[in-house]
Parts: C-alpha cells; sequence; structure tokens
C-alpha cells in the first residue's frame, strides 16, 4: 500500500467515527441556561424579533436610498443610460425606468448625469421594468407653476407658437395658453405674424381650471410701466409745452397721439392751416412728431393738441404786395349754398359769394358754377389782414352787360330768353347771363286768365319777348310775352261787334245763364232771360240757335249774346241803346298815353309792394 492510500484511508475512518458519535446541543450540555434565555415570543410568532434600533437603522437606509413609487408624485431621476429609443432613469426604486426619447424632444441636448422630473407611470410591465413618464411630470410640475405666477403676479417667458382666432397660442412652461390680440400691446396690432416664434414676457391674468385654459397678458406689464410714465408726465404737464410723441390712431375727426403713456388729441382742425379732408393726408401710423400742447381738463385725463401752432400762420406769411383789385388764381375747398372757399395760398381762403360769381340777379346756388377741387380766377373784393378775411369775385372778370343794355335791348326790340323763376305776379326771363327781365302775369297771354304762371309755362321753357320798359339805373327789365303777336281781340271787335249775329250752339249751363264757345277764345254768356225762344221755351245745352251780341268789352274780354233779341223789337231797343251808352263811356274813359303809362307804373309799384 502507497503512502497516498494509506492518508486517504485515515480520512474516511476519522469521518464514519464522528458521524457515527453522538451530537450534544447547548440545550442538552447546560439546560438551566438554555431555559432562562429562551425567547417564548419568537417561539410563539413563528418569526424572529429584531431590535428597535436596527430597524431605525434599516428605515434610515430605506428613506436615504429609494423612493416611495406613488402614482401621483414628481420625483427627480438621474439620465444614467441614453439608447437609440430611451433613456434609462434612476429614480433610486428597486430598478430603473424607461422614458421615450420622444419625451425630450424639447431637449435635444439630453446627456447621461442629467437630473429630470419624472412621474411613474407603470411601477411593473409585464417584463417586471419601471415606466415612468417625464412629459406628465412636466406638466404637472408646469401647472404647479403656472398657478404659482398667476396667485404671485410672477412675470413668467413665454414661446409664441402661431396665430390663432382672436389672438395668439403662447407655450408657457410647455402647457399652451392663449394670449388675446388685445393684450399683446397698449397700441392697436397691424401684423400679428411678427410676433411668432418670439419669447416675450408674459403675466397670467386667468386660470380656468375645470377646462384647464390660461390667459396670458404682455399689455400688463406694458400698462405697469406706463402708469408710472404717465404720472409723471401728467405732472409735468403745460399749456404751450412741445412734447414729441407717435401717432397710435387715426380717425375721421382727428389724431391720437402717444406722449409716452398719455394720449392725447389733435383734432383734425389743428393738423394744417390749409383744409383737409382726412387726416391721413398729413401723418401716417407710428409716425414720430411734434405737438403742442392746446388744453387739458382738469384732472389732465383728456389733452387736446395742436400740429399746425408749430408753424407760422400763412396769413401773418401773406406778402404785401397783395391788395384789393389783384387778380389771384385758387383752388375751390368748400362749396356752401351762399358761396365757396377758394384757398389762394396754402391756409389763405377766400370767399367767394354766389351773388358775385355771376351778373345774374336770379337766385341761384353756387354749385352751379363751380365744383370743389376746380381750379379758378378771381379778384380780390376785400382784404382784411387783422381779422383774416378775404372777399373774392368771379364776375368781376367779365364785362358788366349792363354798360351796354341801351344798345342790346332796346324797348319794343324782340328777343328769346328762358324761364328761369315763379312768382306770384310773372316769370322771370334770362335774356342772357347777367341780363334778366320780369314779365307780369298780364302780359303773358291776350285771350287766356291765367292765375299762376306755371299755368302757362315751365322752368327752362324758351320764351320769346319784347322789351316793354328799361330801367338801367335800377337794373330792371320789363318784357312782355303776348306783345310778340297781334292782339286777337282787336280783329274780334269787328267780328262780333255790337248786334251782329253768329249761329252757334249752347256749350254749358251756368248759374243765372249760359255760355257760348263762339270760338277758342270767345267764350259769349247769355242771362237766363234771353235764352227764350218765341215759342216760350227755352234754349237747351247743345241746341244751336242764332244769337245776337249784344255785349262787347275788349278790355275785360267781355261778351253777351242773346237769343230773344233776334225777333224781339223791345230787345233790340235796349242793345241799342247799351251801344250807345257804351259807346259814350268809352269816349269819356279814353285814356291819353300819360295816363296810360301811369296806371302801368301803379300796377308795377303794388306788385312790388311800394306805397
Amino acid at each position: 500500500m502507497s503512502e497516498k492510500e494509506t492518508n486517504q484511508a485515515e480520512v474516511e475512518a476519522t469521518e464514519a467515527t464522528q458521524a457515527v458519535a453522538p451530537v450534544v446541543s447547548e440545550a442538552q450540555a447546560n439546560p438551566e441556561k438554555f431555559l432562562k434565555e429562551f425567547d417564548w415570543h419568537n417561539y410563539e410568532e413563528g418569526i424572529e424579533q429584531v431590535a428597535d434600533t436596527k430597524l431605525e437603522e434599516f428605515e434610515k437606509l430605506v428613506s436615504e436610498n429609494f423612493v416611495d413609487t406613488l402614482d401621483d408624485e414628481v420625483v427627480e431621476g438621474t439620465v444614467i443610460t441614453i439608447t437609440d429609443r430611451d433613456a434609462i432613469i434612476d429614480i433610486n426604486a428597486k430598478s430603473e425606468g424607461v422614458i421615450s426619447l420622444n419625451e425630450f424632444r424639447y431637449n435635444p441636448n439630453l446627456a447621461v448625469g442629467d437630473k429630470v422630473e419624472v412621474l411613474i407611470d407603470v411601477r411593473e410591465d409585464a417584463t417586471g421594468q419601471l415606466v415612468l413618464s417625464h412629459r406628465k411630470a412636466r406638466v404637472i410640475k408646469a401647472w404647479e407653476r403656472v398657478n404659482n405666477a398667476h396667485d404671485t403676479g410672477e412675470i413668467v417667458n413665454g414661446f409664441v407658437k402661431c396665430r390663432t382666432k382672436g389672438g395668439m397660442i403662447v407655450d408657457v412652461f410647455g402647457i399652451e395658453a392663449f394670449l388675446p390680440g388685445s393684450q399683446i400691446d397698449v397700441k392697436p396690432i397691424r401684423d400679428y405674424d411678427q410676433y411668432v416664434n418670439k419669447t416675450m414676457e408674459f403675466k397670467v391674468v386667468k386660470i380656468n381650471h375645470e377646462f384647464k385654459n390660461i390667459v396670458v397678458s404682455h399689455k400688463a406689464l406694458i400698462e405697469a410701466d406706463i402708469e408710472e410714465q404717465k404720472k409723471e408726465i401728467i405732472g409735468q404737464l403745460e399749456k404751450g409745452q412741445v412734447l414729441e410723441g407717435i401717432v397710435k390712431n387715426i380717425t375721421s375727426y382727428g389724431v391720437f397721439i402717444d406722449l409716452g403713456g398719455v394720449d392725447g388729441l389733435v383734432h383734425i382742425t389743428d393738423l394744417s392751416w390749409s383744409r383737409i379732408n382726412h387726416p391721413n393726408e398729413i401723418v401716417e401710423l407710428d409716425q414720430k412728431l411734434n405737438v403742442v400742447i392746446l388744453d387739458f381738463d382738469e384732472n389732465k385725463s383728456r389733452i387736446q393738441l395742436g400740429l399746425k401752432q408749430l408753424s407760422k400762420h400763412p396769413w401773418e406769411a401773406l406778402g404785401e404786395g397783395v391788395k384789393v383789385g389783384d387778380k389771384v388764381k385758387g383752388k375751390v375747398v368748400v362749396i356752401a349754398d351762399y358761396g365757396a372757399f377758394v384757398e389762394v395760398e396754402e391756409g389763405v381762403e377766400g370767399l367767394v359769394h354766389v351773388s358775385e360769381m355771376s351778373w345774374s340777379t336770379h337766385l341761384r346756388s353756387a354749385q352751379d358754377f363751380v365744383s370743389v377741387g376746380d381750379e379758378i380766377d378771381a379778384v380780390i373784393l376785400t382784404l382784411d389782414r387783422e381779422d383774416r378775411k378775404m372777399s373774392l369775385g368771379i364776375k368781376q372778370l367779365t364785362p358788366d352787360p349792363w354798360t351796354d343794355i341801351t344798345t342790346k335791348y332796346p324797348v319794343d326790340s324782340k328777343h328769346t330768353g328762358i324761364v328761369r323763376n315763379f312768382t306770384n305776379f310773372g316769370v322771370f326771363v334770362e335774356l342772357e347771363e347777367g341780363i334778366d327781365g320780369l314779365i307780369y302775369i298780364s302780359d303773358l297771354s291776350w285771350t287766356k286768365k291765367i292765375k299762376h304762371p306755371s299755368e302757362f309755362c315751365n322752368v327752362g321753357d324758351t320764351l320769346d319777348v319784347v322789351v316793354l320798359e328799361l330801367d338801367v339805373d335800377g337794373r330792371k327789365l320789363s318784357l312782355g310775352h303776348k306783345q310778340t303777336t297781334d292782339n286777337p281781340w282787336d280783329k274780334y271787335e269787328t267780328e262780333f261787334a255790337l248786334g251782329t249775329v253768329h249761329k252757334a250752339a249752347i256749350t254749358e249751363m251756368v248759374d243765372k245763364g249760359a255760355t257760348i264757345d263762339f270760338n277758342e277764345d270767345i267764350v259769349a254768356f247769355v242771362p237766363a232771360r234771353h235764352l227764350e225762344k218765341e215759342d216760350g221755351s227755352k234754349v237747351a245745352k247743345g241746341e244751336e240757335a242764332e244769337f245776337k251780341i249784344i255785349e262787347f268789352n275788349k278790355e275785360f274780354k267781355r261778351v253777351v249774346a242773346s237769343h230773344t233779341a233776334v225777333f224781339r223789337e223791345e230787345e233790340a231797343k235796349i242793345v241799342k241803346q247799351a251801344v250807345r251808352k257804351q259807346e259814350a263811356q268809352a269816349a269819356e274813359a279814353k285814356p291819353t298815353l300819360g295816363d296810360a303809362n301811369d296806371a302801368l307804373q301803379a300796377l308795377k309799384d303794388k306788385m312790388d309792394g311800394k306805397k
């Protein structure tokens, strides 16, 4: 047997001896000590009791090294690994969490070791992996910051993402907030796109927790600064003070100027010494300009400004060589019923009264002669530099048509004119520009009885006239229309002489008799008793019979006829007596030429309202 085999045999023998020898426990060796120290609590509970100090030490280690993985709590984690798709985050839990890199698109520079806020999304998925959410954590934290900013009035930064209806969408802490258009700036915004993709400061002005809506304002920050500037500016305001401002708004009646937090109004009349139709002819939006303070109320909340007052008044610059009688050229800027205002130099206007536009004396409107924007020539009639007034005339540039009136329109001359106007007593007829004449109502027709001129003609009609009378000093023409034709009553005086017999039919039965139309001019009256026929009956309407003229008055155009006088001698005697009486009265009343002129003049004076 070798030495190696001998040693192996000894080891095996020793092990066998130990296995066979009985094992003595501590309880068997010293039963009294064992019973005294035996822990009956652990025996009954089935677990070993741990000392309180050890438990406290264990809890301390857990709190320092592990997090409580609650679903609604945001914790801070550390990026320990970044893969192609995910980021591995250590939050000191029993395992690391996983977050998709899509949640970090806003931060392309994410690196290992960065601290990030996360929310436990799934404690343990199917593979036992802890799933975290950075996006949800950001939202929770963002809402906390937004609410805190709203409560404390903290100014926050936001990124203007895009335009929307009524305003802009702003990213604040990763949450989309609404910025109304009225809250962007204190002045009206014309181009919203200029704010897109810009980072600006905002104030959270409203939060709707139910609908998760946030409203922010940039204007609130500006107003706070402006309010301080406004107090400083208002305290220094004085009339006559010149300030620089920016055109904030343009209206039809004036311009609002921003003086640095305080708005003032330049009325349209204070923009320029010249007349303008709209303020945008002088200024434009956002233009910087100097203005002078004209007035303000007690609270200095309404400030009246002026722009034209910064330049010399045009009347002060008007040359001394300009005088009455000079011919000037100007532009019609305003038209009224009574005349037109003409700007002869910038800011210097003169009035052309309608009576100075034409030599005509009948009433017309200024619009009949000129229009706004017309360039016209005129003559200075009056000039008052102290009151800054000037009157002009247009008609003075043409000869006065009345200078040779006796040559052009002598008495008894015939002409053609245009009806311009009516009065109750006659018609005004224009023979040429500046030459008007009056036709009295009695001189319109030989035969018609006219109550008003409109029964005979219309305005604008052309009439043939004869000059009856000419008053050069009074610039008056008396015209006649009926005198252009022969008086048919001269012929009728012979044709329908007293005693002549005519055959006709009764035209109309009237009160106390009847009427007969002998022709278009002669309408005769037949008294009732002169309608009796030989058989005692009376001539009826439409019945034809012979009638004798028993009265003919050319002056009053009166004709009286009788059927009875045709066959009764007594009626014939009455007719003869009437003829003799009429001839005698005519002889006595026959007027001289002077009497006729006096009667005509008296009639005209009466029509003119003279005593």
